[in-house]
């Protein structure tokens, strides 16, 4: 069924994610990689999604767009379901009509975070802000609208191109607060599984190459709070700060955030036979190709 080369589109592709995963794509030898960047496509255009994706002759289409500021999405709800539900839906319809598989990369955030453990991908949902039950809409629309579809859930993202919507990533902001002196307090009372995104692109490389469809996680192996995170940032890049912990009602926020939404990643390596790396190891290679760290 799977050709010798694959046509690939990634909506998204200037993105953190995006850009990581036409780079993985392109290294990986056997993909014709189609970059549609935000400004090259608007995915609410249901005109121009159709005539970019039913056009260009596609086996899969990779969805890494969407309004990602948990903040601006309780006060911007109509943009953030506008975006990440009927964008979704449009791109989905567009696959179904090219016969093109559906790729859509959600959130840890559609669960609440109350299991205390980390999540499967058939444990219940139940999203606590608006940018989760976006991101919910999101796969529920893509489930009914394509014919082939796969979803991946993915959380906490950092990478060399860092957010454009968040104008870098956490670990940036991490470093040049450490490195201008600034005190650091940071959350130690909620729990992930932070993803470097090339480890994610190499994760959605893979399902694609084994034709997966249905839902899966594709965080890197184990979790830690934000607090863990930021003192192995410093320790990593070899940055003196001073850091303290504290609990997230220390800056109150519009959107709740779930309390450990930490994702088990077992059912991607028994599908691809990838496994992620350990989060620590990712954010090491992540401190080494931005020259953070030498190896």
């Amino acid at each position: 069924m799977q050709a010798s080369v694959m046509r690939v589109a990634v909506i998204g592709s200037a993105g953190q994610l995006g850009s990581d995963l036409i780079r993985v794509l392109y290294e990986a030898g056997s993909y014709d990689v189609v970059p549609l960047s935000r400004a090259e496509l608007d995915v609410t255009d249901r005109q121009g999604v159709e005539k970019a994706i039913v056009s260009n002759g596609l086996d899969a289409v990779v969805n890494c767009a969407a309004f990602t500021r948990v903040e601006d999405c309780e006060d911007e709800p109509a943009r953030a379901f506008l975006v990440n539900a009927q964008g979704a839906l449009e791109i989905a319809r567009a696959c179904a009509h090219a016969g093109a598989l559906c790729v859509y990369i959600s959130t840890d955030y559609v669960f609440d975070g109350e299991k205390g453990a980390p999540y499967a991908e058939d444990d219940a949902v139940l999203p606590v802000n608006v940018y989760g039950v976006s991101k919910l809409a999101g796969e529920f629309l893509v489930r009914q609208a394509a014919s082939r579809w796969l979803i991946v859930r993915l959380a906490s993202l950092f990478g060399a191109r860092g957010s454009r919507a968040k104008g870098g990533n956490f670990v940036e902001t991490v470093l040049a607060r450490a490195r201008a002196g600034l005190p650091l307090r940071v959350v130690n009372d909620i729990t992930m599984s932070p993803t470097y995104t090339r480890d994610a692109a190499h994760a959605l490389e893979a399902l694609i190459r084994s034709e997966a469809t249905g839902v899966y996680h594709g965080a890197n192996a184990g979790h830690c709070t934000w607090f863990e995170f930021a003192a192995a940032a410093l320790e990593l890049a070899g940055v003196t700060a001073e850091i303290g912990a504290v609990g997230a009602a220390s800056y109150p926020a519009k959107a709740r955030r779930p309390k450990n939404s930490s994702l088990d990643t077992r059912k991607l390596t028994q599908a691809t036979g990838f496994s992620p790396r350990p989060w620590k190891a990712a954010l090491r290679a992540y401190l080494i190709e931005k020259d953070y760290l030498k190896t």
